[in-house]
Parts: C-alpha cells; sequence; structure tokens
C-alpha cells in the first residue's frame, strides 16, 4: 500500500518543505489498519461517509479539509504563523492515527489522543522535527477529543482542549465528525461539487 499517495492532496498542502517530507514519515509509521477501518467501530458517532472501508481516511480527509478552509480565512488565519498552520494541519491529519491502539483492536481506543501524542515522541529518530514541533503537535493531538475525555470503560481522563491550537483540532475534528454533513468523494478524495 502507498500510504503517502492516499495522503498526497493534502500532504502537497503543507507549505514547509521539511515539514512536508516529516508529515510523509508520520504516515508511512502508521498501522496498516488506519487506511481501511471506518472511522467509528461502532457507527455511532461519525456520518456515513465515515463508515466502511477506509472511513478513517476520509474523517482525516474531511478533518483535514475543515482546517485548510478555517485557516484560509483572516478569521482564523490570522491567529497562526505560516509554520503554526503547517503543524496545525499535520496534526489534524493524524489525529486518530492510532485509533485502535498500535496494534489494531477491536474497538476504538478512547486514549487514542494520549496514544498518538506520545507516538510522534516515539519515532522521533525517524523525524527531523525539532523538539518544539514535536510538543506542537503532542499537545495539539492529545485534546482533540475536547469536552469527551472521560469513558466509564478507561481510566484515563484525556486533558481538554485550552490553547488556541487545541481548540482549533478539536473544532475541525468536532465538525468532521458531525452527522448531518455530506461530503463527495472519489477514490477516498474529496471533490468539490457543483450542485450546491
Amino acid at each position: 500500500m502507498d500510504k503517502i499517495k492516499v495522503f498526497k492532496p493534502e500532504i502537497d498542502q503543507i507549505k514547509d518543505e521539511r515539514l512536508r517530507k516529516n508529515l510523509e514519515i508520520i504516515i508511512n509509521n502508521l498501522p496498516d489498519y488506519f487506511f481501511i477501518i471506518p472511522a467509528s467501530s461502532t457507527g455511532k458517532h461519525h456520518p456515513k461517509f465515515d463508515l466502511g472501508d477506509a472511513g478513517l481516511v476520509r474523517h482525516s480527509k474531511v478533518a483535514f479539509r475543515v482546517g485548510s478552509e478555517l485557516l484560509n480565512t483572516q478569521t482564523f488565519g490570522d491567529d497562526f504563523t505560516e509554520k503554526e498552520k503547517d503543524l496545525l494541519l499535520m496534526s489534524i491529519l493524524v489525529h486518530d492515527g492510532l485509533k485502535s491502539g498500535k496494534e489494531q483492536e477491536k474497538y476504538t481506543r478512547f486514549d487514542h489522543p494520549l496514544l498518538m501524542a506520545n507516538y510522534i515522541s516515539e519515532i522521533k529518530d525517524k523525524l527531523t522535527l525539532k523538539d518544539d514541533e514535536i510538543s506542537f503537535m503532542h499537545d495539539a493531538i492529545i485534546s482533540h477529543m475536547g469536552e469527551w475525555n472521560t469513558s466509564s470503560k478507561c481510566n484515563v481522563t484525556l486533558p481538554k482542549p485550552e490553547t488556541k491550537y487545541q481548540k482549533f483540532v478539536h473544532l475541525c475534528d468536532y465538525i468532521a465528525s458531525r452527522k448531518f454533513l455530506n461530503f463527495t468523494f472519489e477514490d477516498n478524495n474529496l471533490i468539490d461539487r457543483e450542485d450546491y
């Protein structure tokens, strides 16, 4: 499987070449299951386009697109530097990278934000990311669940978003998971519709 090809349209939007190459390395190190499972193991928490084969890929692409669109506006984009925008989009794209654990488990791991945030540090020897960039991505990913930070099935309490970076990543993930949304895909790539 060519993991980079799956996310080529998104990767190409990262402006800084060094950061873009690091994103490719992170994506290449994601478990194979990430590219084939649905976004929700139960189907309860995501729209229909996120279900079925490669649903998690489609969810990640929608969250990335939401982030990209918001960052292209003055209202949101002016709050971030170009480097921060790249790091935010990178974080959004891989925020669910270990959704079912490092090795695929049957259901979503509630602590998957923590697993993914820590994973970037675990593979840092493969990356050229600076410590502050790894820390940025860690902090942006770890709180992406927002106010849904506890579970009766897990004794982990995830942090809630506090910084503008954490709130932005959570916002993009939250919007992308709303059931009333409908996006059009071709080969798991978002396509703009003409009928709006």
